[in-house]
């Protein structure tokens, strides 16, 4: 059992179950699409307007359960669903509790259960915005088939978050990649979905140029934000990486510190190197260049599975022919 006093500071077997931050990124610190900047004004609406309904307005009083203020934002990686997330706790003025899954994740049957409570009364106890990173790792939709042991240790840590959802009367974001994993029981639990998508151009050139301090960062007359939105398809995160890869390379080049600036040729390198690295993370089971379509991949990992088990049949064959043959040499001795 876990010390007292440490699951008090939040920790759980030694690990820290939550990551507990005071918000200083506001929404001036993300660029974002119109309409998911018009969601998050919605989401701020609800928020702010939560007391009057359920305290002034006396609702609370006549649906005691399912005040939880939850919401998901749904969306590929880099597109900022965490840095709003931050921004929503500091317009509240509350502290930001981030949870991961590998901290609440416990090789011990039941402990993780006790970790999805535990944090949920750390929330309570800091009245902080509970915010679920990659969550559809814990929110993921639950096995009819409990055959396992894995699998009813799952369904229960599911159920565990379904009901500190209901009895939990504060703010809780969920953000994940992979929205589809989620359990259908959480689709009436949360407020409001908000999609994160991929910036276009427009925004993608402003998420470019703000990367960059306007003051102090030494910038070429030769850097053209506008062509780099317009040849790199990518996201904000990907594009913060690429800005600091220039940086790097500029502040690497010889010569004096005081004659050094960050180029067009530094950055355009960065957002490459960047593309490149994320090919490099897919090539798993995928075509060479990491570039198969979602059907080659299956094709990709059916072959090789086939492959395998090809391989496993024949070494088992080898190695039975070669027992016999041992067998029938003892025998004729």
């Amino acid at each position: 059992m876990a010390n007292p006093l440490l699951r008090a500071l939040g920790f759980s077997n030694g690990r820290k179950l939550v990551e507990s931050v005071i918000p200083r990124r506001t929404f001036d610190d993300v660029v974002l699409p119109e309409s998911t900047r018009r969601a998050l004004d919605e989401t701020l609406a609800q928020l702010t307007s939560h007391d009057l309904i359920f305290n002034r307005w006396g609702l609370g009083e006549r649906h005691r359960t399912g005040l939880a203020l939850a919401f998901n934002f749904a969306g590929p990686s880099g597109t900022g669903k965490t840095i709003c997330a931050e921004a929503i706790a500091h317009a509240l003025g509350r502290r930001l509790l981030v949870v991961r899954y590998a901290e609440l994740e416990s090789m011990w049957m039941g402990e993780t259960s006790k970790n999805v409570r535990e944090v949920f009364r750390l929330a309570r106890q800091e009245h902080a915005v509970l915010f679920f990173d990659e969550a559809d790792a814990i929110a993921s939709r639950r096995s009819g088939s409990v055959e396992q042991g894995f699998q009813r240790e799952a369904n229960t840590v599911v159920n565990v978050l379904l009901q500190e959802l209901e009895a939990f009367d504060g703010v809780v974001i969920f953000a994940t990649n992979m929205a589809a994993n989620f359990d259908p029981a959480f689709e009436r639990r949360i407020r409001t979905h908000v999609l994160f998508e991929m910036p276009g151009v427009d925004e993608r050139e402003r998420i470019w140029r703000v990367q960059l301090h306007p003051t102090l960062t030494p910038i070429a007359d030769d850097v053209d934000f506008r062509a780099l939105a317009e040849a790199y398809p990518v996201s904000g995160g990907d594009i913060r990486n690429a800005v600091l890869k220039g940086a790097l390379m500029a502040a690497s080049e010889p010569g004096p510190d005081a004659q050094k600036k960050i180029h067009h040729r530094h950055l355009e390198r960065g957002i490459q190197e960047v593309i490149a690295g994320r090919r490099v993370m897919r090539q798993t089971l995928l075509a060479p260049d990491g570039s198969a379509s979602p059907l080659e991949q299956l094709q990709a990992i059916h072959a090789r599975l086939q492959r395998t088990t090809t391989l496993a049949l024949v070494a088992a064959t080898g190695a039975a022919a070669i027992a016999i043959a041992a067998l029938i040499a003892a025998l004729l001795r």
